[in-house]
This record gives C-alpha cells, structure tokens and sequence, in this order.
C-alpha cells in the first residue's frame, strides 16, 4: 500500500505505484510517475513530464523535473526519466530536455546523486554513476556508466564523460574524457587512467596492463592522434575496453579530447 503524509500535495492525476512514501510537504504534480516503492522523504518536489523508477529515494528539498534553466526553453512537453534504485540526496535539482536536446533528459539505475548535485537539461547520465556533492552537469552532458565525478566540479555543455572515468574534485571539465579515464584540475587535463576504480570493478591485472599500454601509445609524442589511435586499434583489435577508448575518441565532437599536460 502506499503510504502519503496527509501534508504532502499529491495530485490525482499522479501515477503512483505500489508501496510508494511520500513524506511530510512534498509536491507531486499531475504528469508524475513514481513507480512502485519509490520514497519521497519529506519536503520533495517532483514536476513535469517525470518518471522515476521503482525503489529510487528522494531526499528533503530536493527539485525534481521543474523546467529547465534553459532561455531557449518554449514550454515544450519535455521529460525526465530517471532509472530504478537511485540514491537522489538533498537539494539535488535534474530538469527535463528541450526541444534542441531530444526532449529527455535521462539517468540509469544504481546512480548516487549526492547533495546539491545537478543534472541539467538534455543530459543522459548511465547506470551506477556517482556525482559527489556539488558536482554540475552542464546541458547535453553525456557521462556514460560506473563514472566518478568528485566534489564541487564542473562539466561543460556538450561534454562527453566515458565509462569507469573518474573527474577529480574542484575540477572544471571542457573536454570530453576518454572511458577508464582519470581527469583533474581547474581545467582538467588527463592525469592517466582510473586505475583504482578498474581494481574496485575487478578488472584483471592483465586487463588493466593492456589499458596502460594503449593510453601510452595513445598519448605518444610521436605521429599524429590519427595515426596513433588506428595504431592502438590494430594491435587490441579483439580487446573490447581498449577498442571503446578508440571509437570514443574517433567521434566527431564538438569538444575536442581532454589531453595529458
């Protein structure tokens, strides 16, 4: 059975699932989906075109699904989508997308958003991220699965974060970061690969050894990037992990590749 403070402000239109709590002065408008044990702890605001997955839980004050802080928006009838079994911590604020950006913003399942974290309009954020306090996803930011970004950073528009990365606190990202990537400073520049998260995720030691082979090669003086990237692409072409790096970095981006300094 769901359970709803006689405080909160649910509207009938709402879509609330099985063994749903929604705390003391929360509001849900009446385009909501809280899908089955979905927990709204108290003082939470859930907006918009939104669903929420089964057995996610939103912490007091946070925004949820609101317009996005886009001039650009029209009022269009954009969503946001956030997956199951999601830890969403005070303050955090995620905005639909926008007509420029696809229309929805997304997030994975497992993901730990921690407090006064942002998601903005457009993003698409994968499975078991972790976004340390005040960590900011500018629009359209990509930041694909097991991906770490610490305290008080800052990703640019557009930025695309690989797989199993990792951004260091304080760190203001303008470039997109290569999978298993490690990135940190005031404008961040790649300081080698993830290797602690790869240990954590029980990469083999063997696996973890090619991964430091191919980023050498990748980040060699010699040649151009082309000429290095289709280098590393020929000698692990059957290994997986390092072939994403390649294709990630053959994309056509508009932010060009965080580079070692």
């Amino acid at each position: 059975m769901t359970n709803i403070h006689p405080t909160a402000v649910v509207d009938p239109q709402a879509n609330i699932g099985d063994g749903v709590v929604v705390g003391p002065y929360c509001v849900v408008e009446g385009h909501v989906t809280l899908e089955d044990k979905v927990v709204l702890h108290s003082h939470v605001v859930v907006g918009g075109l939104t669903r929420v997955g089964a057995e996610t839980q939103i912490y007091p004050f946070a925004s949820i699904g609101l317009p996005p802080q886009d001039l650009k928006y029209a009022g269009e009838s954009s969503e946001l989508i956030i997956g199951q079994r999601n830890k969403i911590r005070e303050h955090v604020t995620m905005n639909p997308g926008t007509a420029e950006g696809g229309m929805i913003t997304r997030v994975g399942d497992d993901c730990l958003l921690m407090a006064s974290t942002h998601v903005a309009h457009d993003c698409q954020v994968g499975n078991s991220v972790i976004m340390a306090n005040n960590a900011t996803l500018g629009g359209h930011v990509i930041v694909g699965d097991f991906a770490i970004l610490g305290g008080l950073s800052a990703v640019h528009q557009f930025v695309r974060i690989g797989r199993h990365a990792i951004v260091g606190g304080m760190s203001g990202v303008e470039n997109d970061v290569i999978p298993y990537g490690s990135v940190m400073g005031d404008r961040a520049r790649l300081s080698g690969l993830n290797v602690i998260g790869l240990k954590r995720r029980n990469f083999e030691k063997t696996e973890i050894h090619n991964l430091r082979t191919a980023y050498r090669m990748l980040f060699a003086e010699e040649g151009t990037l082309h000429e290095r990237i289709d280098d590393v692409a020929e000698m692990f072409n059957e290994n997986a992990d390092i072939l994403e790096i390649v294709e990630f970095m053959r994309v056509d981006s508009s932010r060009g590749l965080t580079q070692p300094r």
